[in-house]
């Protein structure tokens, strides 16, 4: 019982990863190996360093590479090290000098690299990027949680069928820069959370970030769907907001071709994204003609629901009925939509992405643009940006664009950028230079701007353009483009 809650712990732990690197020797090397392979899932890679053959699967997967040396070697582990890109380091060797000499030679080779070790002899590091899992508190537990009348874990409360879990947030999962009040959360609940071995207040307002811990209820089968959206780092967009994306229309605003083209790019998304169901929502008709084309259009989907509004209800009311009843991720808008921005503003209270249809053909969009400004909006919505490039297989451009010189933390958040396009496996083109953005950006074509969903983009806008300064503002009112709007979090 006590070996397994250490594999289980050490399961938990590497499951969300992409590229595992495992050192192991000792008395539950063996074992803990065996447990690593059965719980294999191909969405994780492991570099497995042992010095015993002892320790070695009957069968060896395909996504492992086994090493044979002494891990204490430095130029051996760096050649490990220098192979792949590593996420997270997994440590249980026989001896605590070993287990020092490694963790010293991983840190001087690479930093910022997760590592979770098992410790028998009360190891002391003051590292946040160092797990200990101490296993003499696992004998001393496990013992007294045979006692009568004795607090036991969460796996042994309740129904003891996993409806409490703990899940840690990866790097470059999409629920990573989010604010749970985002997070579309039906039958199961965020109730705890654990940030730097510190435990937090929950509120809406609390951005998710990476290496986070949270503590989840709800029904089992529903924990385990979500323990897998959380871990995976790419193709779950319009999730964490929603399952479901909104077509809305008012004939009333828009002319017909506008109405046909949006129908014809809300389809294409509804092919390209894992959504589950495109909703169309049409109010205001004004001609049979029109609403005869929508039907027709959409009457052999599936997956497309048309909802027809006859009684001028009203955009807000429409919008609050549709977003309580259809889970939705995602709200697709046409451009006349924004001529009055009053009366739209209820969609910043819905906390979910907006797609601002553009002049140009969204479905002939080559690349995913950002334009880079302030460090918080941006580290936000980043992976939101690579989610949409992978499931659309279009390449990222970010532009670095500094016409006055002030740089602002801008190259860390390049680096940000360029380590979540490793993890994401997506190709990355910066472009630097000291040019006016909106100039530059006015050159491009067959793009999707992402953009992150700020207030003061909803306020009227100055009499002359030349007031504006801020480069997200200026985008936004421009029409020739598709842009894709994120919430955040504004300090």
């Amino acid at each position: 019982m006590i070996l397994k809650s250490i594999i289980n712990f050490f399961k938990d732990i590497i499951l969300p990863m992409k590229k595992i690197l495992i050192i192991l020797d000792g008395i539950v090397a063996k074992k803990l190996m065996q447990r690593i392979v059965e719980a294999n899932t191909v969405d994780n890679n492991y570099d497995v360093i042992y010095m015993s053959d002892l320790i070695l699967p009957v069968q060896k997967p395909s996504n492992f590479t086994f090493y044979k040396f002494d891990p204490t070697s430095k130029s051996k582990l760096a050649m490990v090290l220098d192979k792949n890109i590593h996420t997270e380091v997994l440590i249980a060797l026989n001896s605590k000098d070993e287990m020092l000499s490694v963790i010293k030679n991983i840190k001087e080779h690479t930093k910022n690299l997760q590592m979770t070790i098992l410790d028998y002899w009360g190891i002391k590091i003051n590292d946040p990027l160092v797990r200990i899992y101490r296993g003499i508190e696992v004998l001393a537990n496990g013992m007294v949680e045979k006692l009568p009348n004795i607090p036991v874990l969460a796996q042994n409360i309740g129904l003891r069928q996993g409806e409490i879990m703990e899940i840690r947030i990866p790097f470059g999962s999409s629920y990573a820069f989010r604010y749970i009040g985002s997070i579309e959360q039906k039958e199961w609940k965020i109730f705890g959370l654990y940030r730097n071995q510190k435990m937090i207040t929950i509120k809406p307002s609390l951005v998710l970030k990476p290496n986070d811990v949270i503590l989840v209820i709800g029904k089992p089968d529903v924990l385990m769907q979500v323990y897998n959206v959380i871990g995976k780092t790419q193709g779950q967009f319009p999730m964490p907001f929603g399952k479901n994306i909104y077509l809305y229309l008012d004939l009333y605003l828009q002319d017909d071709e506008s109405v046909k083209k949006a129908i014809d790019e809300a389809k294409y998304l509804n092919q390209k994204l894992k959504n589950n169901l495109l909703i169309v929502r049409v109010t205001r008709p004004t001609n049979v003609q029109i609403m005869e084309y929508i039907k027709d259009e959409l009457k052999h989907f599936p997956s497309i629901i048309p909802l027809i509004d006859y009684s001028n209800k009203g955009f807000n009311k429409i919008i609050k009925e549709d977003f309580r009843k259809n889970n939705i991720g995602m709200i697709m808008l046409t451009s006349e939509m924004f001529r009055k921005k009053d009366d739209i503003r209820i969609i910043l209270d819905l906390k979910i992405p907006i797609l601002k249809f553009g002049k140009e053909n969204l479905k002939a969009v080559k690349r995913t643009v950002i334009v880079l400004n302030d460090t918080n909006s941006y580290e936000q919505i980043s992976p939101i940006v690579f989610d949409i490039s992978s499931q659309l297989k279009i390449k990222t451009k970010i532009f670095d664009l500094d016409p006055v010189g002030d740089k602002d933390g801008k190259s860390t958040l390049i680096d940000h950028f360029e380590n979540l396009a490793k993890i994401f496996n997506e190709k990355i083109e910066v472009v630097t230079s000291a040019q006016n953005p909106i100039r530059e950006l006015k050159k491009e074509k067959d793009m999707l701007q992402l953009l992150p969903l700020k207030e003061k983009m909803f306020n009227k806008k100055y009499l002359f353009r030349f007031l504006y300064t801020n480069s997200d503002f200026i985008a936004f009112n421009s029409n020739k483009y598709n842009q894709l709007l994120i919430p955040i979090v504004e300090e």
